[in-house]
């Protein structure tokens, strides 16, 4: 006889709807609660920045439309119009080894981010097992299970969301990082190739002088011969043809220093890697003066520094979140049977819900540790920041004024070689005619030889400053992300 009440089968289902309901608002009110962020949406304080550079820009206009497209193309390096310089730059771009450290980083940092997103996500698992036992005395029995479990952390106070921001902004910061490292081995390598060719055409400098000194020395020793002049005019021309021929030894060392350098950036050992000689086009090109608040957004350390304020903002609302409960729902379906065929057969079912709050009540102060700790680093990356847009300031500030002043000082050096090489020509011919000594002539020589390398050094102090000029302004890069000069601090 059944004496189970009427009553009670329609009880318990009451119960487990109103349970199953009271589930559902507490994760409506997860999802809802999932909106909040204790992250500071206080802006920093703004960084003053000029109109306008202290320094004229070194030139005006450009040369061609073509230049200009390859400045806002990031390929500044064609407005030198070299085709071995573009190639080299090419190779720079495969095989230079920090910029595959640098694009390594870039993907453990968007790795790192993926894991992020992540732990938004219900987790989803299932588990199949059989088993069987027995013994001598016993019959042989055998068991079958199958489960699905599934869990879920809801993001209620922002945590995981401010962390899927701190490392969004930190793959950023690692892009600009990369934007620098490309920038950087560009620079050096235009540097080490400028500096080459200029090596090249101060050792072909040397090349005419030193002929030309082997004539002169034919000549003391001509008149020597004779007996027209004394024996120390031949030493005197012999010594000034030997320090002219240890000069060029020294040239053609610092041109293999530059060659090495630049199979380095490369990715090439220097025993395998040639750069025959070529001439040197000494004009330094013209390169455009952007206006100071675009340079925070084209300087890939600064937009660095700025992604590791933001960053740095987030991880403060990771710290807070540590105040509040942690909510963690659970929900599993499984089946058992003597047999794998029963679990489809005819299964056993077994279902469960589960809902956990937990929160920390003691822990001697180490949560206010933290949010001092992550208040303390977005200081320090805020005035990591200031200081790095207050370098980029100077660094373009000096370069500038490098190029106008060294625009004067060639000039100069130009007029001074020239008049050097007159009088050099005029005491050789008073000498040939005996009226004067070959003292002379040897000091004019010294002098025409130092102004025209004078000369050279000027010319390629001008290119690499044009070159530091193009590395200032962040060489036509332009942060791929949206930032209003507004968020970077700028006033």
């Amino acid at each position: 006889m059944n004496t189970k009440s009427p009553y009670t089968s329609t009880t318990a289902g009451v119960h487990e709807r109103h349970g199953r309901a009271r589930l559902l608002i507490s994760i409506a009110a997860a999802s809802l609660l999932a909106a909040c962020s204790f992250a500071p949406t206080t802006p920093m304080e703004p960084l003053p920045v000029p109109l306008h550079w202290k320094h004229a820009a070194p030139a005006e206009g450009w040369v061609s439309a073509s230049q200009a497209r390859a400045w806002s193309q990031g390929q500044w390096w064609l407005l030198w119009d070299d085709p071995v310089l573009h190639q080299l730059v090419q190779r720079v771009e495969l095989d230079n080894q920090n910029l595959k450290l640098a694009a390594a980083n870039v993907a453990q940092a968007q790795a790192l981010l993926r894991q992020q997103r992540a732990e938004v996500m219900p987790q989803l698992g299932g588990q199949l097992g059989q088993q069987r036992s027995g013994g001598e005395d016993r019959p042989t029995t055998g068991s079958a299970s199958l489960s699905v479990n599934a869990s879920w952390a809801p993001d209620l106070w922002g945590r995981i969301r401010n962390a899927v921001s701190a490392q969004a902004a930190s793959v950023q910061a690692s892009e600009a990082d990369l934007a620098a490292a490309r920038l950087n081995a560009q620079a050096s390598l235009a540097e080490a190739y400028l500096a080459l060719r200029a090596a090249d055409a101060e050792i072909a400098l040397l090349h005419e002088i030193i002929a030309g000194y082997e004539r002169s020395a034919s000549i003391t020793q001509n008149r020597y011969d004779v007996g027209v002049v004394p024996r120390t005019d031949t030493l005197q021309a012999q010594a000034t043809l030997r320090n002219a021929q240890a000069t060029r030894v020294a040239l053609q060392r610092s041109r293999a220093g530059y060659e090495h350098a630049i199979a380095l950036l490369v990715g090439q050992a220097p025993a395998g890697f040639v750069l025959p000689a070529a001439p040197w086009v000494s004009a330094a090109p013209a390169v455009p003066a952007e206006l100071p608040s675009l340079l925070l957004l084209r300087r890939p350390d600064v937009a660095s520094a700025e992604r590791a304020v933001t960053a740095a903002n987030a991880q403060i609302g990771v710290a807070r979140s540590a105040y509040f409960p942690n909510l963690s729902l659970t929900a599993s379906l499984g089946a058992g049977g003597a047999h794998l065929a029963d679990l489809v057969s005819a299964p056993s079912l077994l279902w469960s819900l589960g809902l956990a709050l937990a929160q920390n009540i003691f822990d001697a102060g180490a949560r206010d540790a933290r949010v001092e700790q992550a208040l303390a680093a977005r200081e320090a990356a805020v005035a990591r920041y200031r200081q790095s847009v207050l370098t980029a300031m100077k660094e373009v500030e000096d370069q500038l004024s490098a190029l106008a002043t060294l625009a004067t000082q060639t000039e100069h050096a130009r007029v001074a070689a020239d008049a050097a090489a007159r009088i050099e020509q005029q005491q050789m011919n008073r000498y040939q005619a005996g009226l004067s000594s070959y003292t002379e002539v040897v000091t004019a020589q010294a002098s025409a030889l130092s102004a025209r390398r004078n000369l050279l050094q000027l010319q390629l102090q001008r290119q690499l400053a044009a070159v530091g000029l193009i590395q200032a302004l962040g060489g036509g890069w332009q942060a791929p992300w949206p930032l209003a000069l507004s968020e970077a601090g700028v006033h």
